[in-house]
Order: structure tokens, then C-alpha cells, then sequence
């Protein structure tokens, strides 16, 4: 598979500060690839440096053997063949659908221009709409719309910003499905930024979680979920809670609810004091008379109940197979092949 986007060692500063560090990145083609973090992480900086509207202090960044940026040489973002959605859409209230998508066409001839946008509308199943104005559209349907303007002149990679933050919740998650099935039937290649996780596993192929300038880990969403390389990435892909203990041997560790088996993540050395992360699902819990733990809250879902339980002041979230109710005293039984020791 060729390399759509390749970033190596890239700075970018403000006001003399580093916003991102010898940051490294590769895109392979027809790849959806998630910068996710928290507010103020980079990740919204980062995809201004791809798109040249910000330049880099050091590194180099290149698209399709095109040089984009190092530091000296810069490409302006009109020559880079880059297309970006920002969080609004940027659709011209004044123009019809048609002209909004027709906008970025140049050098081509009416009849092409209006084929063009017919095949765009049908892309983007909203066939019939082209004489409507932004304003006659719904928050998806305007989504759709800024990514048939933007696929329109076929960019070597989609750059979006924040994409499904302004869709209403109950249509947001079909929204992502359709828009995905889109871009893996055209090849897209596309970088998008989120905060959300959930966002982030059902549209991505690959996920780069962004702390402090910096990406923390850089791979395919399951690879990040089960095997996190910092507890920061554990944490922010979903977490669960922390059971103290300590590395009595390679693979095992005391804790109060005896020895458990789990994959250091850091380099724990026998007899230092750790920390077992325990996602949810890992933790059963079972109404138990003589159980060492106590059920303090039940969690509602929506579709399933998590209870957080307390052992020896310790607490932690956990799932039942069968009703219990707070106040109730549990036995615990950990699956320990997802368990995950860090420092």
C-alpha cells in the first residue's frame, strides 16, 4: 500500500512555545485515520500544519512524494490538493446546493460541472436537493453536502475538523456509518479530529490519541484498546478502574483479591508497588453472602448496568450476569487475560 501522507519529525510553535514536538505520522491511501485527544492536545493544530495554514519551525511533511513543508520550503495550502470540512460546513448561505458543490470546479465545461454535481448529490444520496438553499437542509444533510463540495475536485486526502460535533446525537451514529461506506467506496484518504472515542472507533481505521503536542500511541483501534502503551491512552479509550498491587513475580501480582495474572505495560520490577487497570467487562461480580465486596452504586447504560463494588476501601467497576442491587454483598472474579499493570 503507497503512502498517501508521510510526517516526520515535525515542531510547530506560537508565541516561542511548542505546540507540537518531533511529531511523526504516516497515512497510507484510502486510510481513515482519527487524531483524538482532549481540548488544547494539538490535534486541531496538527491538522492546520497539513492543511499550510500553519507552518512548521522543523521536520518535514510530504504528500505523494510531494514536498508539502520543511521548515524552509512551503507549499500554499491552494497547491497542496488538500480538501478540509471545518466544524460549520462553510457552505455559502447565498448559494444553491449545486453551486456550493460547483464552487471549487475550475477549467471545466457547464454540461461536465453539472455531471459532476449530479454524481456528487447521488454520492451523497440527497438526489433532487440541488436547487435548495443550505438553510432548507438538516445538520447531516449539510455535512453531506461540504463533503460532495470537497470530493467534488478529488483531493489527494480529506482533511475534517470536528465533523459529527454540530449532527443531533439520535442521527449522529448512522450519519458516521453512511459518510464511512462513502469514503471506502471512493478511496478516500481523510484525517479527522475528534474528542469523542466512540466517534472515533466507528468512523477510523486507525487512531493517533494526542497528549501534551505529542502523539501517544499511533495504530488500529482494538491494538489501542487492548494494548495501550501509557496509561494515559487506557485511560482516555475508555479506562475502567485501578486495583493497587504489587509485582510478586513476572506475570502476577498481590492484591486484595489474592494473586492476579496481568501484562505489565511498564518496566515493573518484582516488589514495586503498582496499578491493575480493570476495565469493566473483566470484572464479575455475583451476589455472594460471604462475598469480600459490597455493591456502593449502580451505573444505568441504557442497555446494560455496571455497579461500582468496594473491597477493603478499594473500589471498582464491575458487570453481573444476574440482578443485584446496592448493598448487596458480591464475590469477585476477575478475567484476567485483559488486565493491565502500570506504574
Amino acid at each position: 500500500m503507497s503512502r498517501t501522507l508521510t510526517i516526520n519529525n515535525l515542531t510547530c510553535q506560537y508565541e516561542n512555545q511548542n505546540v507540537l514536538e518531533s511529531l511523526s505520522l504516516e497515512v497510507e491511501q484510502g486510510e481513515i485515520v482519527c487524531l483524538l485527544g482532549a481540548s488544547g492536545c494539538g490535534k486541531t493544530t496538527l491538522l492546520k500544519a497539513i492543511a499550510g495554514l500553519l507552518p512548521l519551525s522543523s521536520g518535514t511533511m510530504s504528500l505523494n512524494d510531494l514536498l508539502l513543508d520543511d521548515g524552509n520550503t512551503w507549499l500554499p495550502p491552494e497547491q497542496r490538493h488538500i480538501g478540509m470540512i471545518f466544524q460549520d460546513y462553510a457552505l455559502f448561505p447565498h448559494l444553491t446546493v449545486a453551486e456550493n458543490i460547483a464552487f471549487g470546479l475550475e477549467g471545466i465545461s457547464g454540461d461536465e460541472t453539472q455531471k459532476i454535481v449530479r454524481n456528487m448529490l447521488e454520492l451523497v444520496h440527497l438526489d433532487g436537493y440541488q436547487s435548495r438553499y443550505p438553510h432548507q437542509l438538516s445538520g447531516g444533510q449539510q455535512q453531506r453536502i461540504a463533503i460532495a463540495r470537497s470530493l467534488a475536485y478529488k483531493p489527494n486526502l480529506l482533511l475534517l475538523d470536528e465533523p459529527f460535533s454540530n449532527i443531533d446525537t439520535q442521527v449522529r451514529h448512522d450519519l458516521i456509518l453512511q459518510i464511512r461506506k462513502i469514503f471506502k467506496q471512493q478511496g478516500v484518504t481523510a484525517i479527522f479530529v475528534t474528542h469523542s472515542r466512540e466517534e472515533a472507533f466507528a468512523f477510523a481505521d486507525k487512531m493517533a490519541v494526542m497528549n501534551n503536542g505529542v502523539i501517544e500511541q499511533f495504530g488500529e483501534a482494538s491494538e489501542l484498546y487492548y494494548q495501550p502503551s501509557s496509561k494515559f491512552v487506557a485511560d482516555f479509550l475508555g479506562g475502567g478502574s485501578y486495583l493497587l498491587a504489587t509485582k510478586i513475580s513476572e506475570s502476577e501480582f498481590d492484591t486484595v483479591l489474592g494473586v492476579v495474572s496481568a501484562q505489565s505495560k511498564d518496566n515493573i520490577v518484582v516488589g514495586e508497588a503498582c496499578q491493575l487497570l480493570l476495565r469493566p467487562q473483566y470484572v464479575q461480580v455475583t451476589y455472594d453472602k460471604s462475598g469480600v465486596a459490597k455493591v456502593v452504586e449502580q451505573l444505568f447504560m441504557g442497555d446494560q448496568c455496571r455497579y461500582v463494588i468496594e473491597v477493603n476501601n478499594t473500589k471498582l467497576i464491575g458487570v453481573a450476569t444476574a440482578e443485584i442491587t446496592v448493598g448487596d454483598t458480591v464475590s469477585v472474579e476477575l478475567e484476567e487475560k485483559g488486565v493491565l499493570a502500570f506504574l
